[in-house]
């Protein structure tokens, strides 16, 4: 690139780059001939641009193509808008970020590729990530390199699938609390577009559990809340349910507070998910932040539940993780 200071007077080019706003038009502006000519009647004094060569690329092109390599699975590469190209969430769910190779496209030069942390619960048209081309002008070979690197999308939102879920309560319980319980799972639920079958209570033995658990998998529930577990107590019920179901315990206790005590079963395709009160669903706590992972069809394990301990503790700063249930409320708080 060439940089060019031109008086007024002096011949213009056509197909210059402003680095400076002139007049009407804005920096970054390629001046075309009809611009050239309204250049005349406009009040001046001097003009800064950059005069491309061979190889090189105006930023609004290399940065729509950067944008479109980058953007994966449920994520729209958008126009240029404020000098940056937004990546915008197709769909409502969870943003999955290559992290290693995103940090690699911003090691080659000129170039700023952007998002929002993995896991983040993205709304449906909401930006996720942005595409950044520093300077006005940069070079054909760094464009491809990025494009190489971003290849097959490093940005993308994994979709909430719909699941039929079932809330079994193992502990002596008054109608009315049975009922809000109820109520506010389903309100949950609603949001990842998924119902609730059936809330039922169930008589706090293995047996029973057992039988309940079998019940709701074989009847097509993939998700399966468990509330009044007491998973500090090695004799509770509920963990020598789970044998006698079939099912296999992923992870007794999860690196969330609150609500470390919960645990993760799976009995087939479904899973288990246990929770020590009813009053766990009104509450922000490591169910909210299991259940959109969950929500996706995500078969989460051992390993993975001990990831969420980066950010387990839940507060305003980590909440992306968790679903903004209601308009104008904190993520995951209902009242």
């Amino acid at each position: 690139m060439r940089p060019h200071r031109i008086k007024r007077g002096e011949r213009i080019p056509e197909g210059l780059v402003l680095t400076r706003k002139l007049a009407t038009f804005g920096k970054g502006h390629t001046l075309k001939a009809a611009d050239v000519t309204a250049l005349g009647d406009l009040p001046w004094t001097e003009l800064q641009a950059i005069e491309l060569e061979p190889g090189d690329v105006h930023e609004e092109d290399a940065g729509r193509r950067l944008a479109a390599a980058a953007a994966g699975a449920g994520v729209l590469a958008s126009p240029m808008e404020a000098g940056s190209f937004p990546l915008v969430a197709r769909t409502r769910g969870l943003v999955e970020v290559e992290a290693a190779r995103m940090a690699a496209v911003n090691l080659v030069g000129d170039l700023a590729l952007y998002s929002h942390p993995q896991h983040y619960l993205a709304m449906e048209g909401e930006i996720v990530g942005r595409v950044k081309v520093v300077p006005f002008v940069t070079r054909e070979e760094r464009v491809a390199q990025a494009e190489a690197l971003a290849s097959g999308g490093l940005l993308r939102v994994r979709p909430f699938v719909p699941l039929r879920c079932s809330l079994l309560v193992q502990e002596d319980l008054a109608e009315e609390s049975l009922a809000k319980a109820r109520r506010t799972f389903e309100e949950k639920l609603g949001f990842f577009g998924s119902t609730l079958q059936t809330a039922r209570l169930v008589p706090g033995t293995a047996e029973a559990l057992a039988q309940a658990l079998r019940e709701e998998e074989q009847a097509g529930v993939r998700l399966i809340v468990v509330a009044g577990s007491r998973s500090m107590d090695p004799a509770d019920p509920v963990l020598g349910a789970l044998p006698a179901a079939g099912a296999v315990l992923a992870k007794h206790g999860v690196p969330v507070y609150p609500g470390t005590l919960l645990w993760l079963a799976w009995l087939g395709p479904a899973a288990i998910v246990g929770a020590p009160s009813c009053g766990i669903f009104s509450k922000v706590s490591s169910l909210d932040v299991v259940l959109p992972r969950l929500m996706t069809g995500e078969r989460l394990g051992a390993a993975q539940l001990a990831e969420l301990s980066a950010g387990g503790l839940i507060s305003p700063e980590t909440s992306y993780r968790i679903a903004p249930y209601r308009k104008g409320l904190p993520r995951g708080q209902l009242e």
